[in-house]
């Protein structure tokens, strides 16, 4: 993998933009892809967000200050994405959010690309019942095994905020899960 310092130099230089977009959507295809997929649950809808955070990425890569890691920077509009993507999708059908989400998981079962059992299915369904702050510091914790530090990076709050909506997150699915 290319030194993210050297990738960040490629990206901003015109000569080698092209290149090295290659070499980032690459590295990072996967990981933001299941990033979105645990927002929007829809594949077709993390593929459609994911596109769209490649193109911000790539027409806002010369503000990209180097404050944070690339990584972290890329998360962020991928989450900002993801869930402005949710709002446009349960505003166009008419929706609250808890309806959205209610049909986004009712929807679930038939998405094809879901390769989850009944468990999996449950553990989704109680996922969605958290409040989204809750929801993402779940779903970078403990499916993607982010630490504190680079989710703080991300979601722009302290560690000890996330480590009380993680905790609290577990609280509430270990709930669901039982009542289920």
């Amino acid at each position: 993998m290319v030194e993210e310092e050297t990738l960040v130099k490629e990206l901003k230089s015109k000569e080698t933009q092209s290149n090295a977009f290659e070499v980032l959507v690459t590295n990072y295809k996967e990981r933001l892809y299941w990033h979105i997929r645990r927002i929007v649950l829809n594949h077709d809808d993390a593929d459609d967000v994911l596109q769209n955070t490649f193109i911000k990425v790539y027409r806002n890569i010369d503000g990209f200050k180097g404050d944070s890691k690339l990584f972290s920077w890329m998360y962020r509009i991928a989450t900002n994405e993801a869930l402005s993507f949710l709002k446009q999708k349960s505003k166009k059908l008419g929706l609250t959010d808890g309806e959205y989400k209610d049909h986004v998981i009712e929807n679930l079962q038939a998405d094809v690309y879901f390769e989850g059992d009944e468990i999996q299915l449950k553990l989704q369904k109680a996922i969605a019942t958290l409040p989204e702050k809750q929801k993402l510091v779940f779903n970078m914790k403990y499916f993607e095994e982010l630490k504190y530090e680079e989710i703080s990076d991300i979601l722009d709050t302290s560690v000890g905020g996330l480590k009380a909506s993680y905790h609290l997150a577990v609280k509430k699915i270990e709930s669901f899960l039982k009542e289920d």
